[in-house]
């Protein structure tokens, strides 16, 4: 959809589409003035490069590698780029732009920075090309394919060829997987029947358990890491409560100063595709986004995890759904099925795996938006234990691991809550 949409459809959504992307511009020009208030300018130039070096394998705090404030601007400039280069493309800002954006925001603190994503894009870009479309009927598979970024990054700089075999052979891996990205994503959504909101990430598990194992067979492994930071919840609770404040209080006020239409956005399922900026309108859907964001970060807070750059990645990219799905009544149940896997299982529910697994697990909030919360609390429970298996199969290098294990949860789950369902529906009528 392009910027000539009718006056009447953006006099409906009171906000144009040109403020839609200054304001996500704005969220990311918040994140590089907070980083470059936190450290110098030399300090972050440093910590990019390092950034860039670093392996990306799953977990890899961006803020353990290079510093706070090369983190925040790493974040902040690689998605103000997508920014401007979606307004370039004249792409109508819809749910679906901001979870992408938002996306990129989230974990461009550990795992995308500002080398190892355009590989990808390029391959989508080439894929189009060859069938002759316009790369703009896939830009979302770009935005979101860079789930595999890391793998770029493992070509480029931790094989054991020469620099040229090594840009020869990253370049090609990292163009391939683009390549290969929109025809099996859109094959992939058949399996979870859009109960996975993370379905590129599904997908990328697949390419990246295929891509793994061939590599494997050639003796090469992936860089395997944990770096994980503590410490630093004051200075960063405060970050996230401003900022989720300032998108309730901007939602409000574009929204004829009122909550209307926010609860509306709760009545929805969240299956793929719920796109509530296009169903509800930009401003209840910022708002929505600031309730989603508020809350990820109290339950970081409460059950006693570490604000971090993976933790910030999970609560942005939760924001960042909340046009495009999620809201707080679909997505609670999944995070007291995870607590409560966590009551009962081998592991603490303030874990590093677990912490994420909460955040990113409510990729299965459609689950408990169509079939209750019931069913979402099982989803919850059983994806707490899935996730934490299926990450050796990728060898950490897709980002989207908990929406590969959310794919995996959802194709099981479905057929039997469907079947009992069904069975339930036969017995009442029987009765």
């Amino acid at each position: 959809m392009k910027f000539d949409k009718t006056e009447s459809i953006i006099k409906k959504y009171k906000v144009s589409n040109q403020n839609r992307y200054l304001i996500t511009a704005g969220y990311c020009m918040y994140l590089i003035v907070f980083g470059l208030l936190v450290d110098s300018p030399q300090n972050i130039l440093n910590g990019i490069y390092k950034i860039i070096l670093q392996p990306d394998t799953l977990i890899t705090d961006y803020i353990g590698v290079g510093g706070m404030g090369a983190a925040f601007v790493n974040s902040g400039l690689l998605t103000l780029i997508f920014v401007w280069m979606l307004y370039h493309f004249k792409i109508y800002f819809s749910g679906a732009t901001m979870a992408s954006l938002f996306l990129i925001l989230g974990f461009s603190f550990f795992g995308k920075n500002l080398f190892n994503v355009w590989f990808i894009v390029v391959g989508v870009y080439l894929y189009a090309k060859v069938q002759k479309d316009k790369f703009l009927k896939y830009i979302y598979v770009a935005l979101f394919g860079t789930a595999m970024a890391p793998i770029v990054t493992e070509m480029f700089f931790y094989t054991h060829f020469s620099i040229y075999g090594r840009i020869v052979i990253g370049s090609i891996v990292g163009v391939s997987i683009g390549f290969i990205l929109p025809p099996l994503s859109a094959y992939m959504m058949k399996v979870h029947q859009g109960f996975d909101l993370y379905n590129i990430g599904f997908t990328a598990g697949m390419i990246g358990t295929i891509f793994v194992s061939v590599f494997k067979s050639y003796g090469f492994e992936p860089h395997m890491q944990f770096i994980w930071t503590t410490g630093n919840n004051k200075i960063l609770s405060v970050f996230l409560f401003f900022m989720f404040s300032s998108m309730i209080c901007i939602g409000f006020y574009f929204n004829d100063k009122s909550f209307k239409r926010v609860k509306d956005i709760m009545k929805y399922e969240g299956r793929l595709i719920t796109d509530f900026i296009l169903l509800e309108g930009f401003a209840p859907t910022l708002i929505n986004m600031g309730i989603n964001g508020l809350l990820s970060t109290i339950y970081i807070l409460l059950v006693g995890g570490d604000l971090n750059g993976p933790t910030i990645g999970g609560i942005l990219t939760v924001s960042g759904f909340g046009a495009f799905g999620k809201h707080s009544k679909n997505i609670i149940p999944i995070w007291i099925g995870v607590y409560i896997g966590a009551l009962t299982k081998m592991w603490s529910i303030n874990d590093a795996s677990i912490l994420l697994a909460a955040l990113f697990g409510t990729s299965l909030a459609p689950i408990a938006g169509e079939f209750g919360w019931k069913y979402g609390v099982l989803a919850g429970f059983i994806h707490s234990s899935v996730v934490l298996n299926v990450g050796i199969l990728h060898g950490g290098l897709n980002l989207y691991n908990n929406g590969f294990a959310a794919g995996i949860v959802a194709a099981v789950l479905l057929p039997v809550i469907q079947a009992f369902r069904q069975e339930g529906m036969i017995d009442h009528e029987t009765h």
